[in-house]
């Protein structure tokens, strides 16, 4: 599964740098702002799957900027900045700051100072709760693999396959520069209650090169000699 990318807004460089250090070897990719300006600039250029918003911001606090982003008419942000999950972080404590700040459009809120890994738990928590509207998009190369209707396209034509191509493409971008033997593929793509030869793998594979090659695609699939086969870009 592709990395969620996570804006987080905060004008203290060492609460960044901690999320930053926290972040490394996770799931998440960290872009950063120090203000509500940088982060409307990063916020047009990519939607980030998630904002950590801080509360004290200089210039407009983080409060009326989550009801900038839940309004429709954001100054120069498209409407999916309204679907954002945002999870605030401040050191405000009070259950009324809490009301004020879910009244907002928050769908957490994280008060200072605050366990990393507990950040953590309540970004997956709230990605878990708000991943429902959000379509997974994997691209490699000119192909692109949209999850929700089970489609992959190049350069916005559609890549016709088998069922089994499908299902062989699909774990091939989920799992890319990586070589997969025979026998492993059998089991992570077919599944391992299903007995078949494993010749049966080198039928598919020439199947969806064949299509592959109809968008000049088929280098993408490669025969690593006495061991498999490989996704890559890379030659």
């Amino acid at each position: 599964m592709s990395k969620k990318n996570i804006l987080i807004i905060e004008d203290e460089k060492a609460i960044r740098e901690m999320v930053r250090f926290s972040f490394f070897n996770s799931d998440f990719i960290l872009d950063e702002a120090e203000d509500v300006n940088q982060a409307r600039e990063k916020i047009v250029n990519q939607t980030p799957d998630l904002i950590l918003l801080d509360w004290m911001l200089p210039g407009m606090n983080g409060v009326d900027f989550a009801k900038e982003l839940r309004s429709t008419d954001a100054p120069g942000i498209n409407g999916d900045a309204a679907k954002i999950p945002i999870i605030m972080l401040t050191a405000k404590s009070e259950e009324k700051d809490k009301i004020k700040g879910l009244n907002a459009g928050m769908d957490d809120y994280v008060v200072k100072p605050f366990s990393t890994k507990e950040l953590i738990a309540r970004i997956n928590a709230v990605l878990r709760r708000t991943g429902g509207d959000k379509v997974e998009i994997i691209s490699m190369a000119d192909l692109e693999l949209n999850e929700e209707n089970k489609r992959i396209s190049c350069l916005g034509k559609k890549v016709a396959l088998g069922p089994l191509e499908y299902k062989l493409l699909s774990y091939f971008m989920h799992h890319p520069d990586r070589v997969y033997s025979r026998s492993q593929l059998l089991d992570r793509v077919w599944g391992g209650d299903v007995y078949v030869e494993e010749r049966t793998v080198d039928v598919h594979i020439r199947r969806l090169r064949k299509v592959l090659a109809e968008h000049k695609q088929e280098h993408l699939v490669q025969t690593i000699r006495g061991s498999g086969y490989r996704f890559s870009a890379q030659e």
